[in-house]
């Protein structure tokens, strides 16, 4: 019996584990300090979504004032042209919280006057569910090797760090296998 219970806890610890692995993240868009405002450079927030891996489910979570600015979700040609016209989904609340619901690319640009042109823009490419890290076909260039994710400011270390989060699975895992070893011990 107590081998059983040696063979079966852990392989329930690894299901509850890898089922983690798929929980939805959120995203800070431009990192720890980061908000949606008018960047040191055009294309920091570009720079900052190409070291990150956005699957579908994922959230992006953007903060500003929202007195005298806005997200607008718009088409490729909008985003372009910095067209504020004819948007997809506007967003006006201070605290954005955009789910990424569909693989491709999601267009987002400022929707106060001037901002766009100044680079208060941002190109998000979600990988396409059965997506494998090696042989992406996403057109965007591969992140940095490094395992945490910086935004590309200095300072600011990125909300993807949320991306090394266990998850509630995750952590019931952890406390499983954990459990089980004391006891197996015993």
């Amino acid at each position: 019996m107590a081998s059983s219970l040696k063979t079966v806890f852990p392989c329930f610890a690894l299901v509850f584990f890898l089922f983690s692995l798929s929980e939805a993240r959120e995203f800070l868009v431009g990192g720890k300090g980061g908000s949606w405002k008018i960047p040191s450079y055009p294309d920091e927030y570009n720079k900052w979504a190409e070291k990150n891996r956005f699957q579908i489910g994922d959230y992006l979570v953007l903060e500003y004032d929202k007195n005298s600015d806005s997200v607008l979700e718009v088409v490729e040609s909008d985003y372009n042209g910095c067209s504020r016209g004819n948007p997809v989904k506007e967003f006006h609340d201070g605290n954005t919280k955009i789910q990424l619901d569909r693989s491709g690319p999601f267009y987002f640009i400022s929707g106060a006057d001037g901002h766009c042109e100044k680079g208060e823009k941002l190109i998000v490419r979600v990988l396409a569910a059965n997506h494998t890290s090696a042989g992406s076909h996403s057109p965007a260039p591969a992140p940095s090797p490094s395992t945490l994710q910086h935004a590309p400011a200095p300072a600011a270390a990125t909300g993807a760090g949320h991306a090394l989060k266990l998850g509630f699975m995750g952590w019931l895992a952890l406390i499983a296998a954990s459990l089980i070893f004391v006891f197996a011990m015993a």
